[in-house]
């Protein structure tokens, strides 16, 4: 089992490029808000901090995280630049964990393979809620901001 050394919103600004020009999408799910809503400021605000101005971050929820994948590639219509995708799932008792978990990281991959806008994989899959709020704004940081650095440098990538 891994373990988290390092605060995820801990990043070096100056290796980040000024995304002033650039519009961001981001998808939340409704789902485990407390964590979604905590991911969603991490991003948010790393956007921001990197020169986006709040006008160029479009915010569409949907009910689950499952739903991400539609919202998604929907987002990718909306002349943007890059798409983050937040949510959170929580082992329970049944297998659901494991086919929404599954679903939603193959679908987002599906996005990245077949269309040309980056959507960046936010979506947290924890085994307990403690462990989501200690990546979401907690303990450990918050998720979203590095997500949110992610889809600035592949959105520069995609420029090239």
């Amino acid at each position: 089992m891994a373990t988290v050394n390092k605060n995820l919103s801990d990043y070096d600004k100056a290796t980040i490029p000024n995304a002033k020009d650039l519009r961001f999408g981001i998808v939340v799910s409704e789902w485990n808000d407390k964590i979604t809503e905590g991911l969603f400021e991490g991003a948010f605000n790393a956007l921001i901090e990197n020169g986006v101005a709040e006008d160029q971050i479009l915010r569409w929820n949907v009910p689950g995280s499952y739903e991400l994948i539609f919202g998604c590639k929907k987002m990718q219509q909306q002349n943007v630049d890059a798409v983050i995708a937040i949510g959170s799932v929580i082992q329970g008792e049944t297998k659901h964990f494991d086919f929404v978990c599954e679903g939603v990281s193959q679908g987002i991959k599906d996005l990245n393979v077949l269309h040309d806008v980056p959507v960046i994989f936010c979506v947290l899959t924890d085994n307990t809620m403690q462990q989501g709020l200690d990546r979401s704004g907690g303990k450990h940081g918050n998720k979203g901001t590095e997500a949110a650095v992610a889809a600035i440098k592949m959105a520069f990538l995609n420029k090239k």
